[in-house]
């Protein structure tokens, strides 16, 4: 099995667990679970800059990125680095993260909150909508067709947007669906989570106007999104580069002044 296949598995078992532990109607009974959208792709059309800023701890790939912040300061500095919206790893085994994360950035700020997790059951769309999450991720690489439009109806009935994962041209195709808000393409290939901005310039024609652009990883500075914009980007996924310093809010502040300035 590669890393992908683990991870899935891991989480397939881990919400079999979670499900007797906390019911459907466990989530649905929370005060957060009745927000009305704040919504992330309107947010990326008006942007000059369309920066998601990600909080992660670690990875895969780098075990460790940075554990030593709370998610309450990254969630702030970012907020008042003027980013359009934050990405919050809720994995635990493979990222360190958890859904305490999520409650803990809605508790302190305003903007769109992605729950960035690998979703394998309708379940997970409850609790991200009960720990104030404002969209969710869906990876193509990991779900059928049938699921994809299960999972991203769903999340419709639930006022949450959409953001469908791709990496390749045949996971594109087989997941374009009206239900989805924003296609994202991620430059890094989660089997051997090597990294390539190639990915996005070869699938952007492929993606119909009616979809939000979104690009993922390896984004390293300012002329890196000046480019991707070219290609009709006007979202772009930033992590280990503001993680990875002592202050992610301020290097996101730079980030955003370099390319508006």
């Amino acid at each position: 099995m590669n890393i992908l296949d683990r991870i899935v598995a891991d989480k397939k078992n881990e919400v079999v667990h979670r499900k007797t532990l906390f019911p459907s109607s466990y989530w649905e009974a929370s005060p957060l679970f009745d927000r009305g959208l704040n919504s992330l792709s309107n947010r990326l059309k008006e942007s000059r800059s369309g920066i998601i800023a990600e909080h992660k701890r670690r990875s895969p790939s780098k075990k460790n990125i940075n554990s030593n912040l709370s998610v309450s300061e990254v969630a702030i500095g970012y907020e008042k680095a003027g980013v359009c919206g934050m990405s919050v790893l809720t994995d635990g085994k493979y990222f360190g993260g958890s859904l305490d994360d999520l409650s803990l950035a809605r508790a302190v700020t305003h903007f769109p909150l992605l729950r960035k997790e690998f979703v394998v059951d309708e379940y997970q769309l409850i609790e991200a909508k009960a720990h104030g999450a404002d969209l969710i991720l869906l990876i193509a690489a990991v779900l059928e067709r049938e699921e994809i439009q299960q999972l991203s109806t769903k999340a419709q009935q639930l006022n949450l947007e959409v953001l469908l994962e791709v990496h390749n041209q045949e996971e594109l195709e087989k997941s374009l669906m009206p239900t989805l808000d924003m296609i994202g393409v991620n430059n890094r290939n989660l089997k051997t989570f090597e990294v390539s901005l190639e990915t996005s310039r070869q699938l952007a024609p492929l993606i119909p106007s009616e979809f939000v652009k979104v690009s993922e990883s390896g984004i390293a500075n300012a002329l890196d999104i000046q480019e991707l914009q070219t290609f009709g980007y006007q979202g772009f996924l930033v992590g280990e580069n503001f993680m990875k310093t002592d202050t992610p809010g301020k290097a996101a502040h730079q980030f955003i002044n370099q390319l508006e300035g």
